[in-house]
């Protein structure tokens, strides 16, 4: 039986929320629903409101800044933009006492959030526990109301748009591409468009020989066909699947680690050791301060995973006046931690041209030597190897330099080498 709400609080009425499932927990196509309906007309404060009470907790809708219930009737015909979309706010009072931190309760009622997205949401403020700002840390009691303003999730419907890929390979089962250096893999919070999923859509429907379309796991997180990621602005070879057997068989190598995956990276200073294996766990920076939350380090506690690198420094050259000695090193992994290359150079001295994040520098054009600029992290996705995780027949791929990564190699291998 919900616990009883105090005075100040109005909310007296029980039915079912659009924006819960079954089991009580935010539904996050119902969430992108709200948001995009919120976007064609703001709610006004006699309109109705509902809650669903679940074993834990309620929801109480009958706030006057609650998203409203939008009906199968009254849905927009067309998405709106989605930068247009606002955070939606959901409130939970609960029921009974769990004694459990805040962080936690929201990764059981927001599924659809890693734990770490959650901590920034609560740590930018946007989270109150009994209206006040809360801390990932704060204990749970009966009667507690937490109100979160959620931002819109991706549509599980994605889009297709007309965005220029690399095909290297497909067959009714996989597709391989030579990404592009400033793109995204999948779209995610801020980014609702423009990524390799709406490209791979228009691509299937317009230019492919093969046709279909990727897997449907990770469809509900608009990942569609998603087995592995690189960064923004990293380029080089990446694997979608096409069907669910492929996915989950190309998914289990890499998760096995047989798969072979190795990058090319231009560094500041010369690596110590021709051959060396950078053996140091990696996890989130320890500051939450704006401009820290995405980092990542090298730590040794219990937050740190395990993570291993095998960095080759191929060649040294000296680049100009202002940047000194950078070297060219291909880097294996054989794990596969967010930014585990970029944090792993860094903590040997060497990071990574363009890596501001980890202390590299962008390369400003030097027309009098001949230098080219380059104002992205220098990493390109260079070598993958795996077998077809459906005829099992080896599959190797090595994929060109993008151009402002070229064009800075070759002037590198122009140069001499630097000075002892």
């Amino acid at each position: 039986m919900p616990a009883q709400r105090p005075p100040s609080d109005p909310g007296d009425t029980h039915a079912t929320s659009p924006l819960l499932d079954a089991s009580g927990r935010v539904d996050k196509a119902a969430l992108f629903r709200a948001a995009s309906a919120d976007a064609h007309a703001q709610p006004t404060a006699d309109q109705p409101r509902r809650i669903a009470p679940s074993p834990d907790d309620e929801i109480l809708t009958d706030d006057p800044d609650a998203p409203p219930d939008p009906s199968d009737d009254d849905e927009p015909s067309a998405l709106p933009d989605p930068a247009a979309l606002a955070p939606v706010p959901v409130r939970f009072r609960l029921a009974r006492d769990l004694d459990k931190r805040l962080d936690k309760y929201l990764c059981d009622r927001v599924t659809f959030m890693s734990r770490a997205q959650l901590q920034r949401l609560i740590d930018a403020g946007h989270v109150s526990v009994n209206n006040r700002v809360a801390k990932p840390s704060t204990r749970l009691r009966r009667g507690d109301l937490v109100r979160v303003l959620i931002p819109p999730p991706p549509s599980p419907d994605t889009p297709a748009q007309d965005i220029p890929i690399d095909v290297l390979f497909e067959d009714e089962h996989l597709i391989v591409l030579n990404k592009s250096p400033d793109i995204i893999v999948h779209p995610a919070r801020s980014e609702l468009s423009g990524t390799l999923i709406n490209a791979l859509a228009y691509h299937f429907a317009h230019r492919s020989p093969r046709g279909g379309a990727l897997s449907e796991v990770g469809k509900q997180f608009a990942r569609p066909g998603v087995v592995h990621r690189l960064d923004r602005q990293t380029s080089g070879v990446i694997a979608f699947a096409k069907s669910d057997q492929a996915h989950w068989h190309l998914a289990r190598q890499f998760e096995l680690r047989t798969v072979e995956k190795r990058y090319l990276a231009l560094v500041h200073g010369r690596p110590l050791a021709p051959v060396e294996v950078i053996d140091e766990p990696i996890g989130p920076h320890p500051s939450r301060e704006k401009g820290y939350r995405e980092r990542h380090v090298v730590r040794h506690d219990q937050l740190g995973k395990p993570a291993l690198s095998i960095a080759r420094t191929l060649s040294s050259h000296d680049a100009g006046p202002d940047l000194g000695p950078v070297s060219v090193v291909e880097v294996e992994i054989k794990t596969g931690r967010t930014h585990q290359i970029r944090v792993h150079l860094q903590h040997r001295g060497c990071p990574l041209l363009g890596d501001d994040m980890y202390g590299g520098k962008h390369v400003a054009a030097m027309p009098q030597i001949g230098r080219p600029a380059l104002r992205r992290v220098a990493l390109h996705a260079a070598h993958l190897a795996f077998r077809h995780p459906i005829t099992h027949a080896p599959m190797v791929f090595t994929p060109e330099l993008h151009g402002d990564m070229l064009a800075l190699r070759r002037f590198l291998s122009s140069r001499p080498a630097p000075s002892p």
